[in-house]
């Protein structure tokens, strides 16, 4: 609804030349007034629906025709060629991004343009984005394959293993719904424990058979992409991973567009938290104010903006196998599920601190990109889904695998409520509501 208000002539043309209205209407409009205001206020409500429509979103086109300029990228993709998924073997072997909508639909990982067109390697941390990349813990403490024995835990002092920041990884298999991937890696702790594997990295496209084993039933008329990454690091070396000299384990994280109307959802088990400890783990980055982090009858409702940079980890005693998101402007419901063997309690602590307890780590992360200072620019934005395997007890020629399944979902809200309750145990209306300013 717009309200007509009368100008003089002067004022409306000022008005018409600030909407760039054509030069033709304007040698008309002094006979029309009226007439050519309303035809300058739809021209004006017209490019704000254009520009609305802009902000939504990436096509899938359009990304892997960057990714083709700048980098070597495998696509997966159904039969229907509408679910596709983005895998560069040139950056470790990374998902950058996928689509449930073909060529034209949405594209939904976060891709760093700027550091990919550079051709740079930072050495800190490459952050070329990805929804799946291969990375292994801990981060910090004494067991850090992040610093250097006796170096401070700070940001100057920090720096990503060469073997999961840069490179390529080696093709072991591919056709056209999945990739395998080698790479063999050595590795020295903050400790001095020296570490030799190898990774074995499949990356495939799932069918509906295989969705409906993690629980998940969908409704016709959902467009939907799911893929999934198994994951297997094996002891290469000639001695045991233990307790005393440090554990690796492998950590998996998803890099997403985020939108003013996303918010992450993470299920947990409910119970005193004298038995289970915290519900919630936000201590990475200081403590996430209330109108961002909400807990409620065992469901955790995290912003997910890309506007204000927190992190939050759910601990073993209360992970459930399922994370997710819902981008209410896309319409989009993103879904991860993780393996948890059964009886494992032991996860490596990232804290970038010397730990006393370091295998009482998180299962399951989540973060929200932001300034990290005043004034300062955001890395994304993005936001992140993140999952990790047990702390690997390997002895000589002995394996891990972590399985990561990431899917997405596109398609009327009543039908997404039906799997948003079955994965994440809330409706749709609930995670657009949460954060909403009453």
């Amino acid at each position: 609804m717009y309200r007509i208000h009368v100008v003089e002539e002067g004022a409306l043309g000022s008005l018409l030349n600030s909407v760039h209205v054509p030069v033709f209407f304007k040698e008309w409009h002094m006979k029309n007034a009226i007439y050519i205001l309303i035809l300058a206020l739809v021209f004006m409500a017209g490019c704000a629906k254009t520009g609305k429509e802009e902000t939504k979103g990436i096509m899938f086109k359009d990304d892997v025709a960057f990714l083709r300029q700048n980098t070597k990228v495998v696509l997966l993709s159904d039969e229907s060629g509408q679910a596709q998924v983005a895998v560069n073997p040139d950056l470790q072997g990374r998902v950058m991004t996928s689509t449930a909508g073909g060529p034209e639909g949405l594209s939904f990982g976060w891709i760093n343009r700027e550091l990919l067109a550079s051709k740079q390697n930072n050495v800190h941390m490459n952050a070329f984005g990805g929804e799946d990349r291969f990375w292994l813990g801990p981060e910090g403490g004494q067991f850090s394959i992040f610093f250097k024995k006796d170096d401070p835990f700070d940001l100057a002092h920090w720096f990503t293993p060469p073997p999961i920041n840069e490179g390529a990884y080696d093709i072991a298999f591919q056709d056209r719904e999945s990739i395998q991937f080698k790479k063999a890696m050595r590795l020295v702790n903050y400790s001095g424990t020296e570490f030799e594997l190898e990774l074995n990295r499949e990356v495939k496209l799932l069918a509906a058979e295989q969705i409906q084993s993690l629980g998940i039933s969908v409704p016709a008329r959902v467009k939907i992409v799911a893929y999934q990454s198994d994951n297997k690091i094996t002891n290469t070396g000639q001695k045991e991973w233990t307790e005393e000299t440090g554990r690796l384990s492998v950590w998996i994280l998803g890099m997403f567009n985020p939108s003013p109307e996303t918010t992450i959802v993470i299920p947990f088990k409910p119970g005193p938290e004298a038995d289970l400890g915290p519900a919630v783990n936000d201590a990475y980055f200081g403590k996430v104010p209330a109108d961002r982090l909400l807990i409620k009858d065992g469901v955790l409702f995290f912003g997910g903006d890309g506007k204000y940079r927190s992190k939050i980890g759910i601990s073993p005693k209360r992970v459930k196998p399922f994370a997710g998101s819902y981008d209410a402007a896309n319409k989009l419901l993103t879904i991860v599920h993780l393996t948890i063997p059964e009886g494992a309690t032991d996860y490596v602590n990232s804290m970038w601190e010397i730990q006393k307890n370091p295998f009482g780590g998180d299962v399951v992360n989540s973060y929200n990109d932001g300034p990290a200072a005043a004034g300062a620019k955001p890395l994304g934005p993005f936001y992140e889904l993140e999952t990790s395997s047990p702390a690997a007890a390997l002895k000589p020629g002995e394996t891990l695998a972590h399985v990561h399944t990431t899917l997405h979902f596109q398609g009327d809200e009543k039908m997404l409520d039906e799997i948003a309750r079955q994965a994440l145990g809330v409706g749709i209306e609930e995670i657009k509501s949460v954060f909403k300013k009453k």
